[in-house]
């Protein structure tokens, strides 16, 4: 479980790809991997994936084709930035909203306007997931926790501060580009319970 509070951008040192998947190794430096162990959850650009080995300064990854094919990861090529947040601990601060680092889908920028000295990002959301999207709502977007400003249609919009556009990946987002989302947990959760009729 994770909080959708990047901890720090990292970068892809290489993608290899293997039957049925891939291997990631990723540069840290900044994660604070001190204390990180081999079978821990890292979210890499909003993707919850388990550690196997580290090195100095950055870990490696297995990757299913599964997750391949449900995700940007596949998509990227070595050098690019990746949002980095290691798994919450009870105790800590829940500063984002509640994210499981499970993608729904692959949605796509379709702009990035200045507003003020923030960004009004705007999201193509995949269709079967825009009824969890809601404005005021959380929303995750490569690993990131926001909140919705405005939702309709298939699309969203997404104020982004100035910390964010520092200390993530999405202030180098441009038209076109993928990206990963999660919708909101309980609101998955909700929209399930109300189409449950029981048992057959």
């Amino acid at each position: 479980m994770f909080t959708g509070i990047v901890e720090s951008i990292g970068r892809l040192k290489v993608l290899e790809r293997a039957a049925g998947g891939a291997r990631l190794e990723i540069q840290a430096p900044d994660l604070g991997l001190h204390d990180a162990r081999v079978g821990e959850s890292i979210s890499v650009a909003g993707v919850c994936l388990t550690v196997t080995s580290f090195d100095g300064d950055g870990f490696t990854v297995d990757v299913s084709a599964e997750t391949l094919a449900a995700t940007t990861l596949g998509r990227l090529a070595a050098g690019a930035p990746v949002n980095l947040e290691r798994a919450l601990l009870v105790g800590d601060r829940l500063g984002g909203h509640l994210v499981t680092g499970h993608v729904d889908g692959v949605g796509e920028v379709l702009g990035l306007e200045p507003d003020g000295d923030s960004r009004r990002l705007t999201v193509a959301v995949p269709a079967e997931l825009a009824q969890y999207v809601a404005r005021k709502g959380s929303f995750t977007v490569d690993g990131v926790s926001l909140t919705v400003n405005g939702a309709r249609g298939a699309e969203c919009t997404i104020n982004l501060v100035p910390h964010t556009l520092a200390a993530t990946t999405l202030g180098g987002l441009e038209p076109g580009a993928p990206v990963n989302l999660e919708v909101d947990l309980v609101a998955r959760y909700l929209a399930r319970l109300q189409e449950f009729d029981g048992p057959d």
